[in-house]
């Protein structure tokens, strides 16, 4: 049985651009074993809020620990538990498929194995010795996921993770989740639609105005019924 302690804990979060605050003490938590969505409009400030997770930003104001480590002072033990998966792929798109997941593998010192079995996961085998450029959006998405997947990761942060994927992209995505979820991890994600998602989510979380509401979500057959509390 999955233990359920915190696999990320957010507390009075504040996030400040200038004079404008994007997170205003936001709170949450994430069991391991669960998947948790954020939802919130364009500019809500959600992919600050896994960037601040991921320890690609700094908090003003709060504090948040990632997979029992502090995101501020434990930076480094977080970004060896956790898979983030920004909304733009950031691929060197002048090499191959190969080169892009041999650099990721060389900087964790993993070995070439590593490589050719997280392409076969995604399903670009065939694609191993073509330049990144001339990717489709869905196979670039199909190669930032197996570039997160060679690094193990214990915690999922993804952003948008669906974007540009077909109905085999999502099912390969949700596929990557579940096997986190099995082996004791936990997944937070931002999206824009839930449908994607139907099946693996356990609980959304609505950012508005730099706070969290929570609410929790069943899906019975193709209609979705929620509970939102401020």
């Amino acid at each position: 049985m999955l233990s359920r302690e915190s696999a990320i804990q957010v507390d009075k979060l504040g996030k400040r651009f200038g004079t404008h605050w994007v997170l205003r003490g936001a709170s949450f938590d994430v069991s391991r074993g669960e998947v948790a969505a954020i939802m919130g409009a364009n500019g809500s400030g959600k992919s600050t809020l896994l960037r601040i997770l991921a320890t690609l930003l700094r908090p003003n104001a709060g504090s948040a620990q990632v997979d029992g480590f502090d995101v501020m002072h434990d930076a480094s033990q977080v970004r060896r538990s956790v898979g983030y998966l920004a909304h733009v792929p950031g691929l060197y798109e002048d090499l191959t498929a190969h080169e892009n997941l041999r650099f990721a593998a060389d900087m964790l010192g993993l070995q070439s194995s590593a490589v050719e079995t997280c392409l076969d996961r995604v399903g670009l085998s065939h694609a191993g010795e073509m330049r990144v450029r001339g990717f489709s959006a869905g196979m670039q998405r199909r190669l930032a996921l197996a570039r997160l997947i060679i690094r193990r990761p214990h915690i999922l942060l993804l952003d948008e993770p669906y974007s540009n994927l077909d109905g085999d992209g999502i099912g390969l995505m949700n596929s990557v989740i579940r096997d986190v979820l099995d082996a004791g991890g936990a997944a937070l994600l931002a999206l824009h639609e839930l449908a994607p998602a139907r099946g693996i989510l356990d609980r959304t979380l609505h950012l508005s105005a730099g706070r969290i509401a929570t609410g929790k979500h069943d899906y019975v057959g193709s209609e979705t019924t929620s509970m939102v509390t401020a």
